[in-house]
């Protein structure tokens, strides 16, 4: 599995417009093979800021939303909207599990196989 998460900053009069007309290309990257997630969202601390998160389900999956047209006409929007700065990275997950436990505790322990 493949996480992506980051940020993009853009010009803060322009954040609200931004997200709702980025709802076509967010829509058509959930239907592509091996989408699991994509979201973004407004940091309401920072009014320029914007949230991306998405999960693949392999390299295969994102290397595949790269060449799709909703990730060409994202960049595109995203040129349009004042873009100050933006940091992602990629992570790739070898394991995952519950935050809870069986009684309801919080733990980072990830139980082993």
């Amino acid at each position: 599995m493949i996480l992506i998460a980051g940020t993009i900053d853009v010009d803060p009069e322009q954040r609200d417009a931004a997200l709702a007309e980025a709802r076509p290309y967010i829509e058509g990257a959930l239907t592509q093979e091996g989408c699991l997630a994509y979201t973004w969202t407004a940091d309401p601390e920072r009014p320029e800021r914007i949230h991306v998160f998405e999960e693949w389900t392999s390299g295969e999956a994102l290397e595949a939303h790269f060449g799709n047209r909703y990730y060409a006409d994202m960049r595109r929007h995203l040129g349009r909207c004042g873009i100050r700065g933006a940091e992602t990275h990629k992570y790739l997950v070898a394991d995952k599990a519950p935050v809870y436990d069986s009684s309801g505790v919080a733990t980072a322990a990830f139980p082993e196989r």
